[in-house]
This record gives structure tokens, C-alpha cells and sequence, in this order.
């Protein structure tokens, strides 16, 4: 698909997705303890939340605007990097007023590997992306100074990144000469595109980012964080590109993004609490994913997760668990409601035996323990035989898990549900219908 064909589709895909929302608090919007939802709300409730107060603009002093191109050099038509770090620093700590840093509508700014870091004086943040970032396309930028990162904030509370503006990783490079695609290659860790680490209360909206040399947006030790109407594009073949990787969070709300990448459109791993994925467009890519955990005999844990109204085409995977052998810790109380499925592979599946390794993973005798997990309201076809398959530990069997009017059928031919050491209840009509593998 050319660019112009791109942009119509990605034009056309917005105006269904992109809508107003509302979040709630973690007790209207998240499963309680025993897996169930109050009383009061089957699901999130609709409710505005303290979180969406925060949000409001509120009256008071008018923020101080930095403009980056204030201070590029006027011959400078290479590296800004320097200007923007500037700017940051002006907008970061110039007054105890709220501040903008600005970055003007249609213009190109290269970026070399850059963090913006806090903590700031100012009341609150916003970085104001209305032109084009471009990373450098020479993998040596980051090679050489063993460098995993393209942007990346870091320790900001009350941050904003918003304005409608394109972030281009410009990942060729690095998907060519990656092992996964090219055996012969030496494994190395591509940079992220957007990494947010111990940022609070910290907001994400309406930016378009492209290609990325690995994973797109991560949010990593963070709080209380919302990330809405992203456009997150990679080619389906390009390796580790995962959209949305939240990693040692809580409270974290996705909502109404558009996620076209080669591996994982959202991914969710250890340290993971109250995290809620809603209206979000997903293909192609892996799926939306809790996982992987486990690598390496490691401890982990992951908990109160609502993935809903979701739609996903021609995907690797549909909605998945997956954790390494030899692992510890849970992954429990995660619901799946309300999904669409079209020509996915593997719609719905929980693997405990994952290997992702140039070399053969062995049985162990300990896994991370998968439980209270349920599955409501997914229809759609599936492009494999087996549309539902609980692949669970012959150590720690999968426990508690239910499913809930869930329909999948064949694309032209007849789909099974299998699941070995693990326990499934079925409520509601469930095609197919579940039976134990021995």
C-alpha cells in the first residue's frame, strides 16, 4: 500500500475509532478479587473518574509556550537535538507555572537518541508535537554508544505529549539485519521510539508513530497514565515491533488506538496492575498479549487486566497469555469481553510452554501460575483448525478458567477448542466446544 493509499485508510480507520471516553476508578473498572464486577456495572462502569477531573483544564495562570525553533541555529538544517534540549530545559524549569514546549506544524526535526528528563518545576508539562521526528536510519547512532532508546522521558510527573504530530523511527535498517529475519545476524536489541519511565499521571493522545526499530511506546514504572488515539504503524514482517508495551505500571487506561505493527499490538508484562485496553484496533501484528513472563526462571506477575471492544484482522494470535517454562509468580484476574475476531490465527490462546529462543526451551518443573481468567462475548473466524487452545504447565495447571458466549468459526472449514492441565467452565453458548486433551 503506497503512502497516499495509507493515509486514506488510516483517515477512514480513525473516523470509526476514534471517540470520546470515560474512565473510571480501578473499583468501577477492574474485575474485584474474586474475579467478578459489582453489582452495580457487568464491566466498566461509564462514570467520570477523579483521573478525568485531573484532565480538565482548569482556571489559572496562562502556561508559558517554548518554542523549539527559538532556538535552532538558523544555517542548522541537520541534527536539532541541542535546540530541543534547550527548549525542554526552558520549558521544564523556567517558572512554577504550567508550560508547553512546542514543536510547529510542518516542519522536520531530526532527533538523535534524546532523553527529556525531570523531575520539573513546572506545575504541569506539555510537549505540543504538530511536525515530523526523525530518527537517524544509521544503526551505529545507537551501536556505538550502546544505546537502546530514541525518545525518552523520564521522572516527570503531570506530563502531556500530544498535538497530532508523526514520530518516524525509520527501523528498515534494523529489521534487515535483525536475527529473526536473517539467521546469520547477531541478535541485538533494536531501540524503542517513545519510552516513558516514572512518569505519573501522565497523558498520550493523538500523535502518529511509524516504523519504529523495535517496540513503538513503552510505559514503564509509571502511574495513573492514559494513551488514547495513537496510530501505530510498522510493516507486518518487521520483528519485535510491538505497539503499546506496559511494563511495571499501574492504572494504565488504551483507548481508541490503531495499532498495525509486526509483533505484539499491545503487550503487558510483569509488575502490571489495573490496566485497561478498550476500543482498540488491532492487525496485522501478534495480537494483544499479557507476556511474556518467565524468561530466565524469573519471578513475575501480572493482575487485573480488562481487554474490551477490541477488533482484530488477519493477526498471528488474537488474545493470548504466554509464559516460560521454569518461571514463578501469577498472572490472574484478566478479562477478555466484548471482541471481535476476523481471519485470526490462534483467536484465543494461553501458552505456558512460549519459547522464543534460537534454541530448544526443556520442560521445567515450575511455571508462572494462570488463574481467574475469563473470556465474554468474543465472535469472529478463525484462519487455524484449533481456535481455542490452553496449552497449560504439566507443573502449575491454568485454574479457574471461564468462558462466556464465545462464538469462533472456521474460515471455510470446522475449528476445535483443546486445552490440556487446565480447568475450564463454560457459560452461556461457547462454539466450539471445549474438551481436555489427556
Amino acid at each position: 500500500m503506497g503512502p497516499r493509499k495509507l493515509h486514506l485508510a488510516s483517515i477512514s480507520a480513525l473516523s470509526i475509532f476514534l471517540y470520546v471516553f470515560a474512565h473510571t476508578n480501578s473499583a468501577q473498572a477492574f474485575p474485584v478479587a474474586d474475579g467478578t464486577y459489582p453489582p452495580e456495572a457487568e464491566g466498566p462502569a461509564a462514570e467520570s473518574s477523579d483521573m478525568d477531573e485531573q484532565l480538565e483544564l482548569t482556571p489559572g495562570p496562562q502556561p508559558r509556550v517554548v518554542d523549539v525553533d527559538d532556538y535552532r541555529a538558523r544555517a542548522d538544517a541537520g541534527d536539532h537535538t541541542e535546540a530541543f534540549l534547550q527548549a525542554w530545559k526552558e520549558a521544564c524549569n523556567s517558572s512554577d507555572y504550567p508550560s508547553v514546549l512546542l514543536v510547529p506544524e510542518g516542519k522536520t526535526y531530526l532527533l538523535m537518541p534524546v532523553s527529556f528528563n525531570g523531575p520539573c518545576r513546572a506545575t504541569t508539562i506539555t510537549a505540543t508535537i504538530r511536525g515530523t521526528l526523525e530518527a537517524p536510519s544509521n544503526r551505529s547512532v545507537w551501536l556505538d554508544r550502546d544505546l537502546q532508546e530514541w525518545i525518552t522521558f523520564d521522572n516527570i510527573d503531570h506530563l502531556r505529549v500530544l498535538g497530532g504530530g508523526t514520530l518516524n523511527g525509520n527501523g528498515h535498517q534494523w529489521w534487515i539485519n535483525s536475527c529473526k529475519t536473517n539467521r546469520s545476524m547477531r541478535c541485538v536489541t533494536g531501540p524503542t521510539a517513545l519510552y516513558f519511565r516514572r512518569c505519573n499521571h501522565l497523558v498520550v493522545e493523538g500523535l502518529q508513530i511509524r516504523d519504529s526499530m523495535q517496540m513503538h511506546v513503552v510505559i514503564a514504572y509509571s502511574w495513573r497514565v492514559l494513551v488514547s488515539r495513537l496510530l501505530i504503524t510498522a510493516p507486518g514482517w518487521s520483528p519485535n515491533t510491538d505497539g503499546i508495551h506496559v511494563s511495571n505500571s499501574r492504572e494504565v487506561l488504551m483507548s481508541g488506538c490503531i495499532i498495525s505493527t509486526g509483533d505484539d499490538c499491545i503487550s503487558i508484562v510483569t509488575g502490571s496492575m489495573f490496566i485497561r485496553a478498550t476500543g482498540i484496533f488491532c492487525g496485522p501484528g501478534h495480537g494483544i498479549s499479557i507476556g511474556s513472563l518467565g524468561a530466565n526462571k524469573s519471578w513475575a506477575h501480572v493482575s487485573d487486566v480488562l481487554v474490551e471492544k477490541a477488533t482484530l484482522v488477519g493477526t498471528t494470535n488474537g488474545v493470548r497469555i504466554k509464559t516460560w517454562q521454569g518461571g514463578d509468580g501469577h498472572a490472574e484476574r484478566i478479562t477478555f469481553q466484548d471482541i471481535t475476531m476476523h481471519n485470526v490465527t490462534n483467536p484465543v490462546i494461553i501458552d505456558q510452554n512460549y519459547c522464543d529462543s534460537m534454541t530448544p526451551c526443556h520442560e521445567q518443573g515450575s511455571a508462572v501460575a494462570i488463574n481467574n481468567i475469563r473470556y465474554r462475548n468474543i465472535r469472529g473466524t478463525s484462519s487455524s483448525k484449533v481456535a481455542i487452545n490452553f496449552v497449560c504447565s504439566n507443573s502449575v495447571h491454568c485454574d479457574g478458567i471461564v468462558m462466556q458466549d464465545v462464538s469462533l468459526v472456521g474460515e471455510g472449514s470446522y475449528v476445535s477448542c483443546s486445552y490440556m492441565n487446565a480447568r475450564v467452565v463454560e457459560l452461556g453458548y461457547n462454539f466450539p466446544y471445549c474438551r481436555a486433551e489427556m
